[in-house]
């Protein structure tokens, strides 16, 4: 199997027309160091706290190495490894979903400038921002390849970025991209344990794999349609942050759970003791087209080979 490196898109930043073309043609576009290192260290360093008031973390090791208390980890059960595909027990993620500073990365300027690029219109990020915290547990479900409108829906052009909290080599488990994928439209699925539960039916499609290392600042964007994947984490005790920031454009529609939380909360409790009023239910001014949640699409048998 053919694997390329990604190409990196940060010299196209100032040019509008380059960087539709290349989406156009490859479904992602890469930025290395898009954000400044320590803004990014600042979001993994209050995750990792979590982890550590939990018992989750080594204090033999300094905190933003992220290494597991192996010992702690494996004491936890399959679900609690596993619930929402997010890597840790429900109330561990609250503590995450509670963090202003880790929502506020969807609302980079810069960010936002670069979907307004892609789209050519007012880009509005969802605000159902969600963390991956990969613990190093023995049940730990490798996420499948899977395109993420069949769990978004709304808009095709929903775009997602994913951001490695922290440097994130191939051998820790990053992601991959098979690229130009999304010209193949919604795909078959079959039922998978991993993050989402579905994983895509490729069917020799004929696509090539593109992946790399990630430093902390990098980003990666894709398509609602490209199939991605996560790589399996071969770091023994090592702890793989990253999160999932959706965008789309203003005029398009959107399914209701994009405006909801991550999880099983209300913004209500979220979003207390936060400071930056303009994080909080900036969506509700945005005359949305809204869409229902299809689950048919989510099994059609005239798309499996």
């Amino acid at each position: 199997m053919t694997i390329r490196a990604y190409k990196d898109s940060t010299p196209l930043l100032g040019n509008p027309a380059a960087l539709q073309e290349r989406a156009s043609k490859d479904g992602y576009l890469y930025f290395k160091q898009f954000f400044p290192r320590d803004k990014i260290m600042e979001v993994r360093q209050a995750i990792l706290t979590i982890l550590d008031e939990r018992g989750l973390l080594d204090r033999n090791v300094p905190l933003l190495e992220g290494v597991a208390n192996q010992a702690a980890v494996d004491q936890l059960s399959e679900e609690d490894a596993n619930w929402n595909g997010v890597g840790v027990p429900l109330d561990v993620y609250r503590q995450v979903q509670q963090l202003e500073v880790f929502h506020a990365l969807a609302h980079e300027p810069k960010l936002l400038q670069l979907y307004e690029m892609i789209y050519g219109e007012q880009a509005i990020p969802h605000p159902r921002n969600i963390g991956r915290l990969m613990l190093p547990h023995k049940h730990t479900h490798t996420t499948p390849p899977h395109q993420d409108f069949l769990h978004i829906q709304g808009s095709y052009e929903t775009w997602t970025c994913w951001v490695p909290l922290g440097d994130v080599p191939r051998t820790l488990g990053g992601l991959s991209i098979l690229e130009g994928s999304y010209e193949a439209g919604l795909l078959g699925v079959t039922a998978n344990p991993g993050a989402g539960g579905l994983e895509s039916i490729l069917c020799e499609l004929g696509y090539e794999w593109a992946e790399g290392d990630y430093e902390a600042g990098d980003i990666i964007t894709f398509h609602s349609l490209t199939v991605h994947k996560a790589l399996p984490n071969q770091t023994p005790g090592r702890v793989r942050l990253s999160c999932d920031l959706r965008f789309q454009p203003r005029s398009e529609p959107i399914e209701g759970a994009s405006l909801m939380p991550h999880g099983p909360y209300e913004w209500e409790e979220l979003y207390e003791g936060w400071s930056r009023q303009d994080l909080q239910y900036y969506w509700r001014d945005v005359a949305f087209k809204m869409t229902e949640f299809d689950e048919s699409i989510r099994w059609q048998k005239d798309k499996i080979c």
